[in-house]
Parts: C-alpha cells; sequence; structure tokens
C-alpha cells in the first residue's frame, strides 16, 4: 500500500507497482477545463484518481486490459472522496466504443519497444508496446477525443522522439516537459501533451529535475507534487 496526503493505493494485484512515471502525469496533466477524462491503461488507478482530485467537477474513467488491474482500481477508487466522479473497467482500447467522448486522454503507455519481455506475462502485457502500440493509442484518441482534446502520456525521454513522428500531423504537440532524475544528469522520461487541432502547434517546452546533486528534492519538483506526496 502507498499513501498519499488524500487516498491509499493498493497494488497487490496490478501489474504495474506505484512508481515516479504516474504521479509525474497525475501532477502535469492539464485537467482544469476537461469534464471528461479517460485513463487508457489505469493499473491501479492512480492517475485517474489524482485527475479527480484536481478538477473537483471532472468525471474520469479508466480502463486496463487486464482484469486484476481493473478491478483493483475500481476498489482503489471506491476509498476516496471523489468515488462518485471515478469508475474503472476491464476494455481493450483497440475495441473500446463508449458512448461518450473525452476532453483528456491520459495514459503511462506500455514503453519497451525492443527489450526483452518479463517473463511475468501481466508485467510484460503492461511495459510492452505490443499489445498496445503507439499508434493504436494515438488512433484511439483521435476518435474519442472532443474537438480541441488533449491526449497526455508519460514515456521514457528515448521514446518520445518516436511517439511524435507517430502522432504527427494528427495530434499536434502543445506541451512537453523532459525530466532529469538528478541535476547534472540527461533526461530519463519526457512528458508531452498533444492536442486534436486543424492547426500547427508551437509546443511549450520546458525541463524538471527531480533532485540535486546533493540528493534533496528540488523546489520545482516539490511544487509540482505537494498536493500528494506526505513528505511535501
Amino acid at each position: 500500500m502507498f499513501r498519499f496526503k488524500q487516498f491509499e493505493i493498493h497494488d497487490e494485484f496490478s501489474a504495474m507497482k506505484i512508481g515516479t512515471d504516474g504521479v509525474l502525469l497525475g501532477a502535469w496533466v492539464d485537467v482544469a477545463h476537461a469534464k471528461r477524462i479517460l485513463d487508457v491503461g489505469t493499473g491501479t488507478g492512480l492517475v485517474a484518481i489524482m485527475c479527480a482530485q484536481r478538477n473537483a467537477c471532472a468525471r474520469v474513467h479508466g480502463i486496463d486490459i487486464v482484469e486484476a488491474a481493473a478491478t483493483e482500481a475500481q476498489q482503489n477508487m471506491l476509498h476516496t472522496a471523489w468515488h462518485s466522479r471515478l469508475s474503472a473497467e476491464c476494455a481493450d482500447l483497440r475495441s473500446y466504443c463508449p458512448e461518450v467522448r473525452y476532453d483528456h486522454v491520459v495514459s503511462n503507455p506500455p514503453f519497451f519497444l525492443t527489450t526483452l519481455q518479463s517473463p511475468d506475462a501481466a508485467r510484460a502485457t503492461a511495459r510492452h508496446a505490443d499489445t498496445l502500440t503507439y499508434d493504436d493509442l494515438v488512433s484511439a484518441a483521435e476518435q474519442l477525443l472532443t474537438p480541441g482534446g488533449r491526449l497526455s502520456v508519460v514515456l521514457p525521454t528515448e521514446c518520445a522522439a518516436t511517439f511524435r513522428r507517430v502522432a504527427f500531423e494528427r495530434l499536434w504537440l502543445s506541451r512537453i516537459m523532459d525530466v532529469v532524475t538528478r541535476e547534472g544528469e540527461s533526461p530519463k522520461r519526457t512528458l508531452m501533451e498533444f492536442q486534436l487541432s486543424d492547426k500547427p502547434l508551437m509546443p511549450r517546452a520546458e525541463t524538471l529535475t527531480i533532485q540535486t546533486k546533493d540528493g534533496s528534492y528540488t523546489p520545482e519538483y516539490r511544487h509540482l507534487t505537494e498536493e500528494f506526496y506526505l513528505n511535501f
């Protein structure tokens, strides 16, 4: 179990455990004006719950191809103050046909394109892009988003350029943030926001450093995540 300031997350059954990537995405994604949000590959439901905490009006729905993960997400959502606006189900994005459209789609998607798969089948499904490709995610977002809607993802920096090429001329990059784990190192992960737009957009680019050289957390990282982490 992982305890945040306003909720707890159990991750006994989800293949993907609580990690920095999910927290970064949930804290960074712009949900201010969204009425409906879809969390693809919801896992424990962490990102969906963070979005519900940050937007007092939005209805947030999570889907996961792994039934055990979707069930655990439902349980985690049920025990939050925002349970009436949260829901989750076991569904495959490639065949997902909801009756509504979403203002924002968020995802911490499969990202290892070439590395050896984990021997754990559920973990492999969660971490590899052979079950949900980048093209699958972009194509689904095109169909599921409202006009002007947004898709936000977090990826290893080495995969970000590939994702941008897949999205090019279908979803326009509007925000990008490279994340440096420790001051002086190269970025290890990248957060990107794309918009369903008829016109090209000029993306706003920024860099976030999590820790200084002496291992203390930077003011910028504290500010981004202070609504959630108990020690901030």
